[in-house]
């Protein structure tokens, strides 16, 4: 029989490429649907497709009992983290510029920084401080208070980044400790749950057309496509690999907005888009997690 070849870090880059193709045209497409359907109602169409997916995990993998799950706290937390991010985050992009809302949410390592001394107990050397910093002020260039930007939107982003945060100190709580497919899975019931309580006051009139569903749900199992991708990734080459790549989602989002919204941004906001990449970058020798994908 033939062998088969190990997984090559090409590989894993190119999953992991494909994983960020994925998220930023599934942003890009909720950006145009907003302007015809509600935020809450895309959401839980998103996390059907999410949850339906990550139910067949559970049923390929095992299906473990929840009371016999370690860490339900944890888990229900890591839930509840990305339940946020995906409301604040669809929310935003009513009023935000794709490239500008993206921006802002990948000061999110940045935050993980500010938080590991107390949440992970790691320690923060001055330069990861400087990172921080730097990334602040590169957010702050984007926002410019007082300026263009929609303080509402601005401000629901900056709550995504930080819930985003938070999700991925929990992620590396529980890294090991409960199975990923169950992570996945559980993750995506609880999103569909926080998700699907503001949605039957956002119903949408008038309800999508056939096109539309099946636009809607294709859409979904997109989003859901990238997050097993970006498992298959990690599973092949290390964080601190893929790394360097994550920051391609920000291009790609720039090039939607400016293309395909006709909203690119200004020299300022490219500037503190600029800075927050920098800072990004300079975190990727500080840990194996550093830089994460983004995941909603």
């Amino acid at each position: 029989m033939p062998t088969m070849s190990a997984p090559t870090p090409r590989s894993g880059i190119a999953l992991y490429l494909a994983a960020l193709v994925t998220f930023a045209s599934f942003d890009a497409a909720m950006k145009h649907l907003l302007n015809f359907y509600p935020a809450p109602f895309l959401n839980v169409m998103r996390y059907l497709s999410v949850t339906t997916i990550g139910v067949g995990l559970l049923i390929r993998h095992g299906w473990p009992r929840w009371e016999s799950t370690a860490d339900k706290g944890l888990l229900l937390a890591r839930g509840l983290a990305l339940g946020s991010v995906g409301t604040c985050f669809m929310t935003a992009l009513i009023w935000m510029p794709l490239s500008e809302a993206t921006a802002i949410y990948f000061t999110s390592p940045l935050i993980v920084v500010a938080l590991s001394p107390w949440l992970l107990g790691e320690r923060v050397g001055l330069r990861q401080w400087a990172a921080v910093a730097l990334g602040c002020t590169g957010m702050l260039l984007i926002v410019r208070p007082g300026g263009d930007l929609p303080w509402l939107g601005s401000s629901l982003m900056a709550i995504a980044a930080v819930s985003y945060a938070i999700f991925q100190v929990l992620t590396r709580r529980l890294s090991g400790r409960v199975p990923s497919h169950v992570q996945y899975a559980s993750t995506a019931v609880i999103c569909l749950i926080v998700t699907a309580l503001p949605a039957p006051f956002f119903l949408p009139q008038p309800w999508p057309d056939a096109a539309d569903w099946a636009f809607i749900i294709f859409m979904g199992v997109v989003n859901g496509v990238g997050q097993i991708l970006l498992i298959a990734a990690f599973n092949r080459v290390p964080a601190s690999t893929l790394a360097p790549f994550n920051y391609c989602h920000l291009l790609m989002a720039v090039a939607f907005s400016t293309f395909l919204f006709n909203r690119p941004p200004d020299l300022l906001a490219m500037a503190g888009m600029t800075l927050i990449v920098v800072a990004g970058m300079s975190l990727l020798t500080r840990s194996p997690g550093s830089g994460p994908a983004p995941a909603r």
